[in-house]
Protein backbone atom coordinates (compact mmCIF):
# COMPACT_ATOMS: atom_id res chain seq x y z
CA UNK A 1 0.00 0.00 0.00
CA UNK A 2 2.71 2.28 0.92
CA UNK A 3 3.79 2.42 -2.34
CA UNK A 4 0.59 2.54 -3.88
CA UNK A 5 0.15 6.12 -1.45
CA UNK A 6 3.42 7.45 -2.71
CA UNK A 7 2.33 7.77 -6.24
CA UNK A 8 -0.98 8.52 -5.70
CA UNK A 9 0.16 11.92 -3.53
CA UNK A 10 3.59 12.16 -4.94
CA UNK A 11 2.97 14.99 -7.13
CA UNK A 12 0.09 16.46 -5.11
CA UNK A 13 0.62 19.56 -2.86
CA UNK A 14 -2.21 19.54 -1.26
CA UNK A 15 -2.98 17.65 2.42
CA UNK A 16 -6.70 17.50 2.35
CA UNK A 17 -6.43 15.99 -0.90
CA UNK A 18 -3.55 13.69 0.01
CA UNK A 19 -5.28 12.54 2.56
CA UNK A 20 -8.56 11.91 1.42
CA UNK A 21 -6.63 9.80 -1.24
CA UNK A 22 -4.96 7.90 1.49
CA UNK A 23 -8.27 6.72 3.61
CA UNK A 24 -9.70 6.11 -0.63
CA UNK A 25 -6.55 3.46 -0.53
CA UNK A 26 -6.51 1.99 2.52
CA UNK A 27 -10.18 1.40 2.52
CA UNK A 28 -10.10 -0.30 -0.70
CA UNK A 29 -7.14 -2.62 0.26
CA UNK A 30 -8.30 -3.10 3.68
CA UNK A 31 -12.25 -1.94 4.03
CA UNK A 32 -12.45 -1.79 7.52
CA UNK A 33 -15.84 -0.31 8.90
CA UNK A 34 -13.95 3.23 9.06
CA UNK A 35 -10.79 4.94 8.06
CA UNK A 36 -9.66 8.23 8.37
CA UNK A 37 -7.44 11.38 10.17
CA UNK A 38 -8.07 13.35 12.95
CA UNK A 39 -5.92 16.61 12.56
CA UNK A 40 -4.69 18.38 15.45
CA UNK A 41 -6.13 22.03 16.07
CA UNK A 42 -5.49 23.21 19.83
CA UNK A 43 -6.18 21.14 22.23
CA UNK A 44 -8.25 18.74 20.21
CA UNK A 45 -8.67 16.62 17.10
CA UNK A 46 -10.67 17.80 14.49
CA UNK A 47 -12.25 15.03 11.80
CA UNK A 48 -10.49 15.15 8.66
CA UNK A 49 -10.76 13.32 5.21
CA UNK A 50 -12.19 9.68 6.36
CA UNK A 51 -14.14 6.32 4.57
CA UNK A 52 -17.41 5.24 6.61
CA UNK A 53 -20.26 6.09 9.16
CA UNK A 54 -20.83 9.12 10.53
CA UNK A 55 -18.04 9.92 13.29
CA UNK A 56 -17.05 12.28 15.81
CA UNK A 57 -16.19 15.70 15.02
CA UNK A 58 -14.05 16.84 17.79
CA UNK A 59 -12.14 14.52 20.00
CA UNK A 60 -9.96 16.24 22.82
CA UNK A 61 -6.61 15.72 24.29
CA UNK A 62 -5.90 12.15 25.86
CA UNK A 63 -9.47 11.14 25.56
CA UNK A 64 -10.59 7.78 23.73
CA UNK A 65 -8.15 6.10 21.61
CA UNK A 66 -7.69 8.63 19.15
CA UNK A 67 -6.37 11.29 22.17
CA UNK A 68 -4.34 8.65 23.70
CA UNK A 69 -2.37 7.98 21.09
CA UNK A 70 -1.82 11.62 20.46
CA UNK A 71 -1.03 12.80 24.44
CA UNK A 72 1.30 9.35 24.68
CA UNK A 73 2.60 9.63 20.99
CA UNK A 74 2.28 6.33 20.30
CA UNK A 75 0.29 4.04 18.62
CA UNK A 76 -2.91 2.25 20.22
CA UNK A 77 -4.06 -1.09 18.83
CA UNK A 78 -6.98 -2.30 20.76
CA UNK A 79 -8.40 -5.41 20.63
CA UNK A 80 -12.03 -4.89 22.23
CA UNK A 81 -12.53 -1.30 22.71
CA UNK A 82 -15.84 -1.75 24.66
CA UNK A 83 -13.11 -3.02 27.82
CA UNK A 84 -10.82 0.49 26.97
CA UNK A 85 -11.29 2.71 30.00
CA UNK A 86 -12.92 6.00 28.43
CA UNK A 87 -13.79 4.71 25.05
CA UNK A 88 -15.48 7.10 22.61
CA UNK A 89 -18.00 4.88 20.48
CA UNK A 90 -19.18 6.88 17.56
CA UNK A 91 -20.12 3.76 15.57
CA UNK A 92 -21.26 1.10 17.85
CA UNK A 93 -20.30 -1.93 15.41
CA UNK A 94 -16.89 -0.79 15.72
CA UNK A 95 -14.73 -3.44 18.10
CA UNK A 96 -11.60 -3.10 17.39
CA UNK A 97 -9.20 -0.03 16.54
CA UNK A 98 -5.65 0.79 15.61
CA UNK A 99 -5.02 4.58 15.78
CA UNK A 100 -1.44 5.52 14.74
CA UNK A 101 -0.12 9.11 15.81
CA UNK A 102 1.11 11.21 12.91
CA UNK A 103 4.58 13.16 13.84
CA UNK A 104 6.56 15.99 11.99
CA UNK A 105 9.79 17.04 14.20
CA UNK A 106 8.32 15.02 17.14
CA UNK A 107 4.81 16.86 17.48
CA UNK A 108 1.71 14.86 16.52
CA UNK A 109 0.17 16.87 13.73
CA UNK A 110 -2.92 13.97 13.41
CA UNK A 111 -3.79 10.79 13.72
CA UNK A 112 -4.71 8.03 11.30
CA UNK A 113 -7.74 6.20 12.75
CA UNK A 114 -8.97 2.51 11.58
CA UNK A 115 -11.94 0.71 13.22
CA UNK A 116 -12.85 -2.92 12.31
CA UNK A 117 -16.45 -4.36 13.51
CA UNK A 118 -14.36 -7.68 14.46
CA UNK A 119 -12.53 -8.16 17.51
CA UNK A 120 -8.68 -8.35 17.67
CA UNK A 121 -8.29 -7.29 13.82
CA UNK A 122 -5.20 -5.36 13.76
CA UNK A 123 -1.99 -7.35 14.03
CA UNK A 124 1.15 -7.00 15.18
CA UNK A 125 2.52 -6.82 11.27
CA UNK A 126 -0.37 -4.46 10.51
CA UNK A 127 0.59 -1.82 13.21
CA UNK A 128 4.47 -2.22 11.89
CA UNK A 129 2.74 -1.57 8.23
CA UNK A 130 0.36 1.84 9.33
CA UNK A 131 3.62 2.90 11.26
CA UNK A 132 5.64 3.22 8.30
CA UNK A 133 3.02 4.61 6.22
CA UNK A 134 2.55 7.48 9.13
CA UNK A 135 6.05 8.19 8.74
CA UNK A 136 5.71 8.98 5.34
CA UNK A 137 2.39 10.78 5.35
CA UNK A 138 4.06 12.89 8.01
CA UNK A 139 6.09 14.11 5.54
CA UNK A 140 3.10 15.54 3.54
CA UNK A 141 2.72 18.22 6.23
Amino acid sequence: MLEVIKSVTGSESNLIANLANICSIIQENKNYHWTGFYLVEGEELVLGPFQGPLACTRIAFGKGVCGSAWSEKKTQRVDDVHKFSGHIACSVKTNSELVVPILKDGIVVAVLDLDSTSFSAFTESDQDNFEEIAKYIATLF
